[in-house]
C-alpha cells in the first residue's frame, strides 16, 4: 500500500519467491474502505506510508487478529522497513537463496481488486500458474521479443492489473521500468515524457484524452512514443485517431481484458478500426443473448461475452456466493456485450449493466458518446439514464466543451436523433 517507489518492489518480489500471497491496496482509500478490504483479504502483514498509518491501524480493528504493519519510511509507532531489512535476511547469502517449494497451480500469487461485474468490492485470487500462462501468450504476441521494449511509462498504481503485470513482466522481458512516487497528472506526465523519453505506455481513454487535450499539449513533446496502448474503458474511434493525427509515426492500439482473465482477452493486433481484436492464446469465446441465455452463432449481433481457459482466476477470495455467480456452466460471465463480424473482429457494444432501457429498446451510452463525440466542440461527454416511470432510463449527456468553445444543447440533439 504505496507510491510505486523502489522500496515497494523489495517484498512484491520477495513475498512471489516465498509463496505468499501479496494484495496490493489503493493508498487513496479512507479508513472504511480499508476496513471493508481488510474484511476480504484478511492481512497478516501490510506494508504502508507513515502518512496512512493511522487510517490503516484503525481499519485493522476489524480483524480479529491484528495484522503486523511495517512502514516503508521512518515511523515512531512502527517498525520501519529499513528496521525490517535490517533485521531479517542476513542469514542467507543471495548466492544461497532458493525459492519455496509449493504448487503454482493453487498457490495465491496475488489478489487483485475489482469489482467484477457488480460494483461490490472484491479481490479475484490469481495463482502462480495463471500468471506464469498469461505472460508466455503476451510473448507469443510480442513482435520485439526477445528484444525488450525501451523504457515503458508506468502511470498506474500497484493496485491496477496493468501496473502488476509489468512488475511482473519487466524483470522476464528485461525491460526498465520508468515510474513516479508521484501521482501522474497531466502536468507531471509531461514531465515525465520530456526528460526520459519513454517509448510505450498504456493508459485509461479518459487519462489520454487529458494528456492530448488542445491548448495543453503544446507543452509536451510525443514524438518519444513508439507504442501508445489505450485500455482500461471504451475507446472511442476519435481518439485512436486524434493521437495517430499528434504523433503520426506511433501505432496506436487497443485491447480488452479484465482482472478475472488475468490480463488480455482480446488483442487489436491486425484487426479492423474500432476493434478490441481477435481471438488469442488460450481463450474460448462465446457470446450469450442477455434476454434468452441461447448462444448467438451468427455475426454482427450482440451479445454478453463468455470465456473458458486455464489462465482465468481461481475465484473471488473468501466470497464463494460473488464467484458461483460470475461462473455458469463452466463459462466466466463477463458481464460485457459485445458483437463479432465474419472474420473474428469483436466490437465492445457497452457494460450490460450499463445498458439503458427506453421503452424497452436496448440504448448503449458507449454508442451515444461515440455520435456526440463527432461535434468538433466536445472534449469529452459521459451518457447516463436518469430513472422514468413511463419511459424506463431517460439518456442524459453531461458534455465538456474543448476550451474556448461553446455548444449549443440543440446540436447535440440533433446529433443524436
Amino acid at each position: 500500500m504505496a507510491p510505486n517507489h523502489l522500496d515497494l518492489a523489495i517484498p512484491f518480489y520477495a513475498a512471489l519467491y516465498l509463496g505468499i500471497t501479496i494484495a496490493p491496496i489503493d493508498t487513496l482509500l479512507r479508513v472504511n474502505e480499508l476496513g471493508d478490504t481488510f474484511r476480504i483479504d484478511v492481512p497478516k502483514v501490510i506494508f504502508c506510508q507513515n502518512e496512512k498509518l493511522s487510517d490503516v491501524l484503525a481499519a485493522s480493528e476489524v480483524l480479529e487478529e491484528k495484522p503486523k504493519v511495517i512502514t516503508f519510511d521512518k515511523s515512531d509507532r512502527v517498525l520501519s522497513f529499513a528496521d525490517f531489512l535490517k533485521n531479517n535476511g542476513n542469514d542467507v547469502s543471495v548466492e544461497d537463496f532458493r525459492a519455496s517449494d509449493f504448487s503454482p497451480r493453487s498457490t495465491l500469487a496475488i489478489l487483485v481488486t475489482t469489482s467484477g461485474t457488480t460494483g461490490k468490492p472484491k479481490s479475484a485470487a490469481v495463482t502462480h500458474k495463471s500468471f506464469v500462462m498469461s505472460m508466455m501468450y503476451l510473448w507469443q504476441i510480442s513482435s520485439t521479443f526477445p528484444t525488450p521494449t525501451r523504457l515503458p511509462l508506468i502511470i498506474s498504481p500497484i493496485q491496477w492489473l496493468s501496473a502488476i503485470v509489468h512488475f511482473l513482466g519487466s524483470p522476464v522481458f528485461k525491460y526498465t521500468r520508468l515510474q513516479s512516487t508521484k501521482t501522474v497528472t497531466q502536468e507531471h506526465a509531461y514531465f515525465l515524457i520530456n526528460k526520459y523519453r519513454p517509448s510505450y505506455i498504456i493508459s485509461s481513454p479518459t487519462m489520454l484524452t487529458t494528456l492530448i487535450k488542445p491548448g495543453d499539449r503544446e507543452k509536451c513533446d510525443f514524438s518519444c512514443f513508439e507504442t501508445i496502448f489505450i485500455g482500461g474503458g471504451a475507446v472511442p474511434n476519435k481518439l485512436m485517431e486524434d493521437v495517430k493525427i499528434l504523433i503520426p509515426n506511433v501505432k496506436v492500439t487497443n485491447g480488452y481484458g479484465m482482472s478475472e482473465a488475468v490480463g488480455m482477452v482480446l488483442q487489436a493486433i491486425g484487426s479492423v478500426p474500432g476493434s478490441c481484436g481477435k481471438p488469442y492464446g488460450p481463450f474460448q469465446y462465446k457470446l450469450v443473448d442477455p434476454i434468452t441465455g441461447e448462444d448467438i452463432y451468427e455475426p454482427n449481433k450482440p451479445g454478453e461475452l463468455r470465456l473458458q481457459s486455464e489462465v482465468l482466476f481461481a475465484g473471488y477470495y473468501n466470497d464463494p456466493e460473488a464467484t458461483a455467480a460470475i461462473f455458469e456452466d463452466g463459462w466466466l460471465k463477463t458481464g460485457d456485450i459485445f458483437y463479432r463480424d465474419e472474420n473474428w473482429n469483436f466490437f465492445f457494444v457497452d457494460r450490460l449493466k450499463l445498458l439503458l432501457k427506453y421503452r424497452n429498446h436496448q440504448i448503449s451510452p458507449v454508442e451515444v458518446e461515440g455520435v456526440i463525440r463527432q461535434h468538433p466542440s466536445v472534449l469529452d461527454v459521459a451518457v447516463v439514464g436518469i430513472p422514468d416511470p413511463e419511459c424506463g432510463d431517460l439518456p442524459v449527456a453531461c458534455v465538456v466543451p474543448k476550451p474556448g468553445h461553446t455548444i449549443v444543447p440543440q446540436q447535440i440533439k440533433d446529433l443524436t436523433r
